[in-house]
């Protein structure tokens, strides 16, 4: 499906049948009703989020950062809401070898500033060790703060893969919000995106006109089979989708000084 860039074939597999403008327009405006009925229904979603009861927690629990241990009350930097994304985190594994749903996640969240001008912090909390996780926050270039939180009950430790919500008033920290699987994609504005092409994100459980191509055979919890589907986006140095000793998530390849390696550890299971 992939076109190399210059290239004119006009035999694309499953692509949408041509028309005029009009047609396309009638069309797209039967469409935008839709659209916009599933837009008031997020707003009504949203609306009722905010109504959620929360629940206090204890927010002098200490997690480990750059700076070492502080209360993860420091996490506010002084404001009065928290985004957390709770990575996972394989103990011992490469960089290559830790989750690809995470590191696409953290990857689309490298800046927080329209957050933090809304009074909202962001931080990414992770299960693995610190001395683990400094290495692998430097390789990946990440600029939002990470800290671990080994040892820490949920909901601010615990099970990963997770946005968590949190509101401070004064001293009281509050769990307000938290999702995971789907949950998480609003983060990840390439999945949007791709929503809006012909040929989507390429995963097997889209509902596709006949003839169009599936990238990857997507099973829950484990990479997917033959060609890559676009949730895991691991490739190899050459940029073709795969998996094995040398591939790792797409944006690692980016990263100065990044290589092949030999081995890539014990193959787990990955969300």
């Amino acid at each position: 499906m992939t076109a190399t860039p210059g290239n004119t074939s006009s035999d694309l597999p499953g692509k949408p049948p041509v028309v005029d403008l009009a047609t396309w327009q009638a069309a797209r405006e039967e469409l935008l009703v839709r659209e916009k009925a599933h837009t008031h229904e997020g707003d009504a979603i949203a609306a009722a989020r905010r109504r959620l009861p929360m629940v206090e927690l204890d927010g002098t629990v200490e997690v480990t950062g750059a700076d070492g241990p502080v209360p993860f009350l420091d996490l506010f930097q002084g404001r009065d809401e928290l985004v957390v994304y709770q990575h996972m985190w394989y103990d011992g594994a490469p960089h290559q070898g830790q989750c690809e749903g995470c590191t696409t996640t953290a990857w689309h969240m490298k800046d927080a500033v329209y957050l933090n001008a809304r009074g909202v912090s962001f931080a990414v909390l992770t299960s693995g060790p610190w001395d683990e996780v400094a290495p692998y926050v430097a390789f990946m270039g990440y600029t939002q703060p990470w800290y671990s939180v080994r040892g820490v009950a949920a909901p601010i430790g615990g099970q990963m893969g997770h946005l968590v919500c949190f509101l401070r008033d004064g001293d009281r920290v509050f769990l307000t919000y938290s999702t995971t699987g789907r949950g998480n994609e609003p983060v990840n504005g390439s999945l949007g995106l791709l929503d809006m092409t012909p040929y989507g994100r390429g995963e097997a459980w889209e509902d596709n006109p006949e003839g169009r191509p599936v990238i990857g055979d997507v099973r829950e919890g484990y990479p997917s089979e033959g060609r890559q589907a676009c949730w895991y986006w691991r490739s190899d140095a050459d940029g073709v989708a795969t998996w094995g000793p040398t591939s790792r998530p797409v944006p690692q390849w980016t990263r100065p000084g990044a290589a092949p390696v030999e081995t890539l550890g014990r193959q787990k299971p990955h969300h």
